[in-house]
């Protein structure tokens, strides 16, 4: 009984932004625990479909949907495509985003305003038009993917931690509006994870490196697939009366002020 309530058998997981990284790991996940996969990208079609090709080759049911998550006439065509195509959305992944790493005095306005639109604006907009075919059906799951910057500033970020803190308070008021839905709203805010775009950095002597090993009480960077057991809760039974949270996936980092330089 159990074990059933983290069953995604007959479900439909969109994930936007899926098409690597952190957003694959989580969708790969949800495919295990049964879900049909929805996977969105927006770079090119050879991408998403060399991803969706390789979700098959686990075994995984999913289908590929190229759309820019920003653009809300191109959002609801293809959400009713996959509607038609695929079936009913019972799980949104608000996955997609981006970062541009500038100090807040000599970032120009149009980069401060692109993080925003991918990062804060977008959830809104897949939200707004997956919520209503959920409310319709009296049950839903949404996933908004935030961040440790939810929480923290950090040098350069100032633009990413302003979307990641507005994610943080849209997610709570989405659960706010839509939990007499039977819909739950929440967030997973994932800490420092060792994928492909952190490789470069993640070696023994690197100051960054050595800063986030020796800032993490886990004392080591977070595997991808670390992410999959939250993804799975929120998108399942399991977490039913479970809405407007956000769960921290980060080895410690938040609950702790760090150690004193003397410290071993």
């Amino acid at each position: 009984m159990s074990l059933n309530l983290f069953d995604l058998t007959a479900k439909t997981a969109l994930i936007t932004g899926a098409t690597h990284g952190l957003g694959k790991a989580m969708a790969i996940g949800l495919g295990k625990a049964g879900a049909t996969l929805v996977i969105n990208g927006a770079s090119s079609q050879a991408k998403l479909d060399k991803a969706v090709a390789e979700y098959r080759d686990l075994g995984l049911n999913a289908h590929g949907y190229l759309f820019d998550v920003t653009n809300e006439t191109k959002v609801k065509e293809n959400i009713s495509k996959i509607e038609k195509e695929v079936g009913n959305i019972d799980i949104l992944v608000n996955n997609a985003g981006i970062i541009k790493r500038i100090p807040l005095e000599e970032m120009e306005v149009s980069d401060f305003e692109e993080v925003v639109k991918v990062d804060l604006v977008s959830p809104f907009i897949v939200s707004k038009h997956v919520v209503k075919g959920m409310i319709a059906r009296k049950e839903g799951k949404i996933i908004n993917i935030c961040s440790m910057m939810s929480e923290l500033g950090r040098n350069t970020v100032g633009a990413y931690a302003a979307a990641k803190g507005g994610l943080k308070m849209l997610t709570r008021n989405m659960a706010t509006e839509w939990a007499k839905h039977n819909i739950q709203v929440n967030g997973i805010g994932p800490g420092y994870f060792a994928t492909a775009q952190t490789a470069p950095i993640r070696v023994d002597g690197h100051p960054f490196n050595d800063f986030i090993v020796g800032r993490t009480p886990a004392g080591k960077w977070g595997d991808p697939d670390d992410l999959q057991g939250a993804a799975i809760f929120l998108s399942s039974k399991a977490s039913d009366f479970v809405n407007g949270q956000i769960i921290y996936v980060d080895g410690g980092i938040l609950a702790t002020i760090g150690k004193p330089a003397n410290e071993s």
